[in-house]
């Protein structure tokens, strides 16, 4: 995990030092401070999707290319096989599954992601602009969205604005599995 981490950060100082920007730009693309980005390009910090989203709509440059590096190359159609998807996991609490990762000019992007319980029962928000549908696979979820709680069972759906700031929690301690596609 850490050295997926690790990999996502030189892949973000990569591509300032190629794009010649300065930190303080590309912390005002993801709406943070300076020294919190700072953080997460030296991998000191977890970089949530939101986070990469942000870079990458900015600067044209697909979600994969930050997230797994690489470049996707279909544009016809992409198959994921089951339990075949790259996958990074940010933190030890969640994982992430792409559904779509060699498939170029995305206009959305699908995951599978995985949460697992922990006794701290703390929420970390995240916003990025746009859009977000989660459908539960396994586990029940509870997810805040802008301060209202929603409690979702397998087979629930959810589709909102990605701009309010959410986030959400694995219930009953079991493993969470959701569907999160990204427009």
């Amino acid at each position: 995990m850490d050295d997926q981490i690790k990999q996502i950060a030189e892949r973000l100082k990569g591509l300032r030092d190629v794009l010649e920007l300065d930190p303080e730009e590309v912390a005002k693309v993801c709406d943070l401070p300076v020294n919190q980005y700072l953080k997460m390009e030296s991998g000191d910090s977890d970089i949530s999707v939101s986070v990469l989203q942000a870079i990458a709509r900015q600067y044209n440059i697909p979600l994969d290319v930050l997230m797994f590096g690489e470049e996707p190359r279909m544009n016809t159609y992409y198959i994921t096989r089951q339990g075949a998807g790259i996958s990074v996991e940010r933190t030890k609490a969640y994982k992430y599954q792409s559904l779509a990762a060699g498939f170029q000019g995305r206009k959305m992007d699908p995951f599978i992601v995985t949460v697992e319980p922990k006794d701290n029962q703390d929420i970390y928000y995240n916003r990025h602009e746009g859009q977000e549908f989660n459908m539960v696979i396994e586990g029940r979820m509870l997810l805040d969205i802008n301060g209202k709680k929603l409690t979702l069972n397998p087979g629930d759906s959810v589709y909102f604005d990605s701009n309010l700031p959410h986030g959400m929690l694995a219930l009953d301690r079991k493993t969470l599995k959701f569907l999160a596609i990204i427009i």
